[in-house]
């Protein structure tokens, strides 16, 4: 579902973390047939030719898990003019064709994932789609991604490169023109993996309903990076690269969506660095404060302290963060947020899941809000959420026989009065977890939907 911010992750390599154990991910509907869906013209990103200028804040993610940061061009060298022209006039022979990967319901009530191909040629598109289903299957086995993956949509754009493969791979001198400009060896790193912002924009812009955009790149090459602080005028945030032929690449977008849905800091220092000396963090996984202060002023993560954590260990204010080796506190020891091949913490998990309903729904029909219905009618909602309890209500009280029913038939609420009278039908779906804590987050998890019903 777009809303007036959507977020953007691209992906490029990585090769086997050690650490990395994320179980069996869900299962991945095969690739169907491409359809070509035009950007909307005011969505351009031609219109701002200025969007990206300077270098871009980046992070680099180490073989061993460590992250990292540097500064990048926002361009690349190795863009395909003919490729950024085909970009913005969906002249090329399909290029830009969109497929739909994963279909889980409307957009209106998803969160919808765009994934781009880069350095796949035209006859390299059917390998992208199933590079990006696979890759989709890897970063959906991660937690919460896997109780929630129903909440989420697949979108694959076939950007369609003039040669395969991306530069600097396997050597540092080769090149390879491509329609995102995917580069190993980027400010001298061999491991950083970089491509064009704008070409990226370009790609972004066909893609339907985008919340979340991931660019899938043709190596099995480790390397990766992740343009946290990167935001475009089409209103995502957040770029990450991966390859599409490495099976831990997944592990970068998991990290980069804890910044652009989860809204999480960082929770790693750089060495050398001084001490943090600034105003209490916005972010909810970092604090000037300890945990004895969390409690008495009741903030943060306090809820949670003392509390046992996926990522293992307890829950606590463990010292640095946010690239502050001191004068930061974080929840717990080594969560995603600081290391790859690890899990979020709990203040990490709670704050996905309510990124994931900022822009999804834990209630939806196919039925809209706007049909009147009558007692001929049946009506279907779709409770994408496992354990999400069902409320009915008829004129504001509830028809206790209905509660957990997602089909119901009308004749079955036995509305009274004349004929012609309307009455209100509402539905409620709360989704219980146990997750989400924070009464500010809590609200999200609950949605209704109302209809008029006529006798």
């Amino acid at each position: 579902m777009r809303n007036s911010r959507f977020t953007s992750v691209l992906l490029a390599g990585v090769t086997t973390l050690a650490a990395l154990a994320v179980g069996v991910g869900p299962a991945v509907a095969a690739p169907s047939e491409p359809v070509a869906i035009a950007a909307s013209p005011d969505a351009s990103p031609d219109a701002f030719p200025d969007a990206f200028p300077g270098d871009q804040d980046v992070e680099v993610f180490a073989e061993d898990g460590a992250i990292s940061r540097t500064k990048v061009p926002a361009a690349s060298p190795f863009v395909a003019e003919q490729s950024m022209s085909a970009a913005a006039a969906g002249a090329a022979a399909g290029d830009g064709a969109v497929t739909k990967v994963v279909n889980n319901g409307s957009t209106d009530s998803k969160l919808d994932v765009v994934m781009i191909g880069d350095g796949y040629t035209a006859s390299e598109q059917d390998k992208f789609r199933k590079d990006a289903a696979a890759k989709w299957k890897d970063i959906s086995a991660v937690e919460p991604y896997a109780t929630y993956r129903k909440l989420f949509n697949v979108w694959a754009v076939g950007a369609v490169s003039e040669q395969s493969g991306v530069s600097g791979d396997p050597k540092q001198n080769t090149v390879r023109k491509t329609a995102l400009g995917s580069h190993f060896w980027c400010n001298s790193i061999e491991r950083l993996l970089c491509v064009d912002i704008k070409a990226v924009d370009a790609y972004a812009a066909k893609a339907p309903q985008a919340d979340l955009v991931i660019v899938v790149a043709n190596t099995a090459k480790y390397g990766g990076a992740g343009y946290g602080s990167t935001q475009s005028p089409l209103g995502y945030e957040g770029i990450a690269t991966v390859a599409g032929g490495n099976s831990a690449s997944g592990q970068i977008a998991v990290h980069e969506t804890g910044h652009s849905l989860g809204k999480l800091a960082d929770e790693y220092w750089a060495d050398g660095a001084g001490p943090y000396k600034g105003a209490e963090p916005t972010q909810p996984n970092i604090t000037t404060l300890s945990a004895d202060r969390m409690r008495q002023d009741k903030t943060k993560w306090y809820r949670w302290l003392g509390k046992t954590s996926p990522d293992g260990g307890t829950v606590g204010a463990y010292q640095g963060g946010s690239n502050y080796p001191s004068g930061l506190n974080r929840p717990t020891d080594n969560s995603v947020m600081r290391s790859l091949g690890r899990e979020f913490n709990l203040p990490g998990r709670e704050a996905m899941i309510a990124g994931f309903y900022r822009h999804a729904s834990t209630l939806s029909s196919a039925t809209p809000v706007t049909t009147r219905l009558t007692a001929t009618d049946r009506l279907t909602v779709d409770l994408p959420v496992s354990g999400t309890k069902l409320r009915w209500y008829l004129d504001g009280k509830e028809v206790t026989a209905l509660r957990d029913r997602k089909t119901i038939a009308v004749s079955d609420l036995g509305p009274t009065g004349p004929k012609p009278a309307a009455h209100e039908l509402k539905a409620v779906a709360n989704d219980p977890t146990s997750a989400v804590i924070d009464p500010a987050l809590t609200p999200a998890l609950t949605r209704s939907l109302v209809w008029s019903v006529t006798r």
